[in-house]
């Protein structure tokens, strides 16, 4: 069974290799020229989409075709060259083009997950009996397709994390809060600001006061469909923002095509609607 549909892995393989650098097949320094060849990028490309999807670990993904410590080495060097950023930024900048972000409506919250491994951005989980924990201050837009997230440890409450959050913003916008961030705190750095903030109140029931954080919580759940974002082994957090980096592309490029498909046509556009 593919990891992905091939409507879906084609093209996100597109603007993914238009980012790689140019690599010999061999290595011309070699005084010989007859090692073996370079492991192909759209190989170590699927294997980290199935590290992502799966969960599994590298040496569990690794076969013939392609080794743990190359899947290792390759996925750092692309971290370095900022690949997995500048793919996740072509995604939104591509689905703003053709569909529009609805940025008048940002909605962000907080969602832990398990980090049995520990590493940079953990910390222990009051919801999980003292476990390792992952947090991550997710904003969206109105739809709910992912404009990024702040990793801390799962002790962090949320109210902190709506600063840097909101660092990653430039307009005069709505914020959708839940409860978690009813203080006088919050409403002055929204203010300070120019942000319009509707926030849910303690103690009464939030889906009347917030209307519009159900598609964040939608897309906390397809995130979280990533086993690899939902219990979480890596211990860098620069390992684990490519990651996010890599699956928040996944979900725009599929919102994408889904809202595309009535409205446009490509000579590769499947039959049937995705």
């Amino acid at each position: 069974m593919p990891t992905l549909p091939s409507w879906l892995t084609e093209p996100l393989w597109d603007p993914f290799t238009a980012l790689l650098p140019q690599r010999p097949v061999y290595d011309p320094a070699h005084p010989l020229g007859c090692h073996r060849p370079r492991i192909s990028d759209r190989i170590v490309f699927d294997k980290l989409l199935q590290l992502l999807r799966f969960g599994c670990s590298y040496q569990a993904i690794a076969d013939t075709t392609c080794s743990a410590t190359t899947i290792r080495n390759r996925r750092d060097e692309w971290i370095r060259l900022g690949i997995f950023t500048q793919f996740q930024r072509i995604a939104l900048e591509s689905y703003d083009r053709i569909v529009g972000l609805v940025l008048d409506q940002i909605a962000i919250d907080g969602s832990i997950t398990k980090a049995p491994g520990g590493g940079e951005a953990t910390g222990r989980s009051l919801v999980d009996r003292g476990k390792q924990g992952l947090k991550r201050s997710g904003m969206t837009d109105g739809y709910g397709i992912p404009l990024g997230r702040v990793l801390a440890g799962a002790n962090c409450h949320d109210s902190p994390l709506l600063v840097p959050t909101l660092d990653l913003l430039h307009d005069d916008i709505t914020v959708h809060l839940d409860s978690g961030y009813d203080s006088g705190k919050t409403r002055t750095i929204l203010d300070q600001r120019g942000l319009k903030g509707r926030i849910a109140h303690k103690g009464e029931k939030a889906p009347i006061q917030a209307t519009q954080r159900w598609h964040i919580e939608r897309t906390h759940a397809r995130q979280n469909a990533f086993h690899r974002l939902a219990r979480c082994y890596e211990r860098r957090a620069s390992v684990i923002n490519a990651f996010f980096d890599l699956a928040d592309a996944i979900i725009t490029v599929r919102s994408l095509i889904r809202r595309a498909w009535p409205t446009h046509r490509w000579h590769d556009r499947s039959t049937r609607r995705p």
